[in-house]
């Protein structure tokens, strides 16, 4: 007691004849992970990468790689792909059902995508103002983009266009006497599409409405100071400034509306009628594959309709430079 002096306590005491606490034995975990060999950083990232990989080259790569073979053979699923060369692809150029389906699948894309644009846009200008419950008109306005593609949309697309159904009852309704069979009738089969197409302008409409949120609301106080009008303003400011958020959703549609596939296969029935108005180019493409048997043929097409895309992409990003304004410009 004298060498730890008259105040030591017993808990003092205790500390110092105990001394620290004997460390606790590893876990069962730990020791079977300290015999695991060791992976560096580099090599730990591959093999949980590994998985990711493996999907990517059985889901992805592989099919891709299938699909470029077989465009360059005669194969029905029924007999080993037989090597044909380019002959595939020179057959397009006497198939008449090919130009068909390249006339449809283009008039529907330059139609139904600039309407779809600008009415997401004109929409988006008008919740922009500030509207009460704005949360609740975006995403009722969001919701057809959901849906849209959907088997259950286009089967409710067809009844409503159908000679008995909504559209022509309504118009009954209104002193027509005899109202066109809307997805019967060639002159406006496609039409009943383009108009499914604009309807699902929830996606740009909200990218639009998120864009316009971004343009500085000081530029509109200074031109209204030196007394420009609405129209002045919105095509010297808003459409300038809003012209990169254009350009992303130009190229998102232009691509999404060469895939179209479920609408048109529902409403003519999966034949692209009446009449090949409503064949698009990925009906025919699916006709060919699974109809015909004609794998090698429908993957030729396939390889086509990349190219196109490709194209059409690239000459986007080439014209862009003309009027698409970002920040620096």
């Amino acid at each position: 007691m004298t060498a730890l002096g008259e105040d030591a306590t017993p808990s003092t005491i205790s500390r110092v004849t105990t001394g620290p606490a004997p460390p606790s034995p590893p876990s069962l975990r730990r020791r079977l992970l300290d015999r695991l060999p060791y992976l560096s950083d580099g090599k730990a990232a591959y093999l949980f990468l590994a998985p990711w990989f493996v999907g990517l080259g059985l889901i992805t790569v592989g099919p891709i790689a299938a699909s470029f073979y077989l465009s360059f053979t005669d194969y029905s699923l029924l007999a080993a792909p037989e090597w044909v060369g380019l002959d595939n692809f020179t057959r397009m150029a006497s198939d008449p059902r090919f130009y068909k389906a390249l006339e449809v699948t283009f008039l529907y894309v330059f139609v139904s995508v600039p309407l779809q644009l600008a009415f997401a846009l004109a929409l988006a200008l008008v919740l922009d103002k500030g509207l009460r419950g704005l949360a609740l008109y975006r995403s009722i306005y969001y919701l057809p983009s959901l849906l849209g593609s959907s088997v259950a949309v286009a089967v409710l697309w067809r009844q409503m266009f159908g000679t008995d159904g909504l559209v022509n009852t309504l118009l009954r309704a209104l002193g027509v006497d005899d109202p066109p069979g809307w997805v019967s009738t060639p002159a406006y089969a496609l039409g009943t599409l383009i108009v499914l197409n604009v309807w699902t302008f929830g996606s740009p409409m909200v990218i639009f409405l998120a864009g316009l949120r971004q343009i500085p609301q000081m530029y509109y106080e200074a031109a209204s100071i030196d007394g420009a009008g609405r129209a002045r303003r919105f095509f010297s400011i808003t459409l300038p400034l809003l012209s990169p958020i254009i350009f992303f959703n130009l190229v998102l549609q232009l691509i999404g509306s060469f895939q179209t596939f479920t609408q048109a296969f529902i409403v003519s029935g999966g034949t692209g009628g009446p009449a090949d108005s409503t064949l698009f180019y990925t009906l025919y493409l699916y006709q060919r594959g699974f109809g015909n048997f004609d794998m090698g043929y429908a993957s030729a097409l396939a390889w086509v309709l990349l190219m196109i895309v490709a194209l059409l992409t690239a000459a986007n990003f080439l014209a862009s430079k003309y009027w698409v304004f970002y920040g620096d410009d």
